[in-house]
């Protein structure tokens, strides 16, 4: 089967799928990675981590797309939207873990949320869309109960992460405008790109885990599901999302970062958590998508 067949094929078949589900994929295996990191956080610096995730994705893509083939195919203005995601993927997979490093992981998260935030309110023009999307806020404001701790600075990366994940979805949808399959040749080369990016901040810190083949199962294991499975699945939902829509359901995160912990680690919800993901749920179940944003 030639590359070409094969990628027809992929497009068919992501086609025949829901991209909502897409997303779901995303949000499940967005919580799964953070469980490998924990064994690398305890030997691995967090630029360090950073940069091993990024590289194994890399890598996977490398094999699995061998994306260059088709960048030199790509216009100027596409190829400095691929190198500009590249940048950003590197500088927000480094600031992520630099934040969650001093802060609480739901205070990140919350922070983080507040991008996708302004990016739904931008694209909401309806009464109906405006009231999913306040109900969706209130739900996460519930859900994360943001407290105020840990080290300043860890504040400043946490915030330089959310304006990053800001423009990782604005790009993003500009990749995937050529369809699923498209942008997912044009996301294995910007993450070719984050790889060399973040060479000179992480490549040292990541060093220790070269001595260890367990430390780098770990990362490979970061990397296909914080990285390739769930990038992948935004850009088969993205192709087929408006960009309001696609932000307002990244409200679903905290709440399926809660389900995850109920099946997995046995953490049942209270009954505030309950009534927050159910109205996680009704605001995103309220919301109609209202045509495609640039």
């Amino acid at each position: 089967m030639t590359l070409s067949t094969s990628g027809s094929t992929l497009a068919v078949r992501s086609a025949q799928i829901p991209p909502h589900l897409y997303f779901v994929a995303s949000a499940v295996f967005h919580y799964l990675g953070p469980a490998f990191a924990v064994l690398l956080f305890a030997r691995v610096e967090p630029l360090g981590v950073a940069w091993l995730r990024i590289a194994s994705a890399a890598i996977i893509f490398a094999a699995w797309r061998r994306p260059w083939r088709f960048f030199g195919r790509l216009s100027a203005a596409d190829r400095r939207t691929v190198v500009a995601l590249g940048v950003v993927l590197a500088l927000m997979n480094a600031t992520f873990y630099l934040a969650i490093d001093r802060l609480p992981l739901a205070t990140v998260g919350a922070i983080e949320f507040l991008g996708p935030i302004g990016l739904a309110a931008f694209g909401m023009r309806s009464v109906r869309n405006g009231l999913a999307l306040a109900v969706a806020v209130l739900g996460v404001c519930l859900l994360t109960q943001v407290r105020i701790e840990g080290q300043p600075i860890g504040y400043l990366f946490a915030f330089l992460n959310c304006g990053l994940f800001i423009l990782y979805i604005v790009l993003g949808h500009r990749i995937a405008a050529g369809g699923g399959v498209a942008g997912i040749d044009r996301l294995g080369m910007a993450m070719l790109i984050a790889m060399v990016a973040a060479l000179p901040i992480g490549l040292r810190d990541a060093t220790p885990a070269f001595a260890h083949p367990l430390l780098l199962a770990a990362a490979i294991g970061v990397g296909i599901s914080s990285s390739v499975i769930p990038y992948v699945c935004d850009q088969l939902a993205m192709a087929r999302l408006p960009r309001a829509t696609f932000a307002l359901l990244l409200a679903l995160l905290p709440a399926t970062a809660t389900v995850i912990g109920v099946v997995v680690l046995r953490q049942v919800p209270t009954l505030w958590e309950m009534v927050a993901i159910g109205l996680v749920v009704l605001g995103v179940a309220i919301h109609r998508p209202e045509g495609r944003d640039a």
